[in-house]
């Protein structure tokens, strides 16, 4: 008797596709808020202001979704997530992972991946052609940031080349400055310190994966900061990254781009960044220390809708 393989149920297949786009990480898709709220009160009750940060937003989840799933693609086939996500590994649940769960198969994870790359693109295409402004920079900075997010582990493969953190930098920072650039037509100051707080965010989380990764990831040969340099040059890395956050928002200040009560309001941020350095450089936990890396971000993006808020009202 010839026994046909069982299809999973509807329901089960699209939580492990949500699972696999990592759609529970929804801190990237906060862009949108911190956008809004750095443009003017007129522009803000535009409804095509609404319609293309909407636009936006849909189309970034497609570039992540593309993203994580052909990174997950490339870890599952090299082995460096079965590595980094063995059984019983602290903080580390196999079940995010559908792959080496058996929820999903690679040809499945890639048919998937490029689907949600062309549903960025298509997304984003829509989202310049509806928008007030269609600045050259912004059109070129938009086809640049899906180029890096979906060749960061496929294709070109650019974590394992060195470029791992400047691609998350860079693709997180521009999430905010694409969708501004297009609603206001130009790059203020503030919109600059605040897209490179949102992408530094986002790495002061990897940075601290990276660690517990570090030999799954040598292993497979990726070539991050972690796995070049020795543990102590690389939490003196940690370090410095770190003290970038307050140094960018002291130039903000300085120059005029923040106000100066800018800093003060940002100190709920700070306490949060000093508990994640004890736990991550002091007690060694990186994995506690990501964690407290994502608090940091989420409330990083309260503090920035309300000193926009207030920044505006003043003005």
């Amino acid at each position: 008797m010839t026994v046909l393989p069982v299809t999973p149920p509807l329901g089960d297949r699209l939580r492990a596709y949500a699972k696999l786009a990592k759609l529970s990480f929804y801190d990237y898709y906060l862009c949108v808020f911190v956008v809004w709220t750095l443009l003017t009160a007129p522009a803000r009750t535009d409804p095509s202001t609404f319609a293309v940060l909407l636009l936006f937003d849909l189309g970034w989840a497609g570039v992540v979704a593309a993203t994580v799933t052909l990174d997950d693609v490339t870890g599952y086939r090299d082995g460096s997530d079965d590595r980094n996500y063995a059984p019983g590994a602290a903080l580390r649940d196999r079940a995010r992972k559908p792959l080496l769960s058996g929820a999903l198969t690679v040809r499945q994870a890639v048919r998937f991946g490029y689907a949600a790359a062309l549903w960025g693109v298509l997304c984003w295409t829509a989202a310049i052609l509806i928008a007030p402004y269609q600045p050259v920079g912004a059109i070129v900075a938009a086809a640049f940031s899906v180029f890096i997010s979906v060749q960061y582990s496929y294709g070109l493969r650019l974590s394992y080349r060195g470029g791992q953190e400047l691609v998350i930098l860079l693709s997180t920072a521009l999430c905010v400055l694409i969708p501004y650039w297009l609603l206001a037509g130009s790059v203020s100051g503030l919109a600059l310190l605040e897209s490179f707080l949102f992408g530094l965010w986002s790495l002061l989380v990897s940075v601290y994966s990276n660690v517990n990764d570090v030999e799954g990831d040598r292993a497979a040969g990726r070539r991050n900061l972690a796995t070049r340099v020795s543990p102590d040059t690389y939490r003196v890395l940690i370090g410095l990254l770190t003290l970038l956050e307050p140094v960018a928002i002291g130039i903000a200040v300085a120059t005029g781009a923040a106000p100066w009560w800018f800093a003060v309001i940002w100190l709920p941020v700070l306490l949060i960044r000093l508990r994640q350095v004890g736990f991550g450089l002091l007690r060694e936990q990186p994995l506690a220390a990501r964690k407290l890396g994502i608090t940091a971000h989420r409330t990083g993006v309260a503090v920035l809708v309300v000193a926009n808020l207030l920044i505006f009202h003043v003005r």
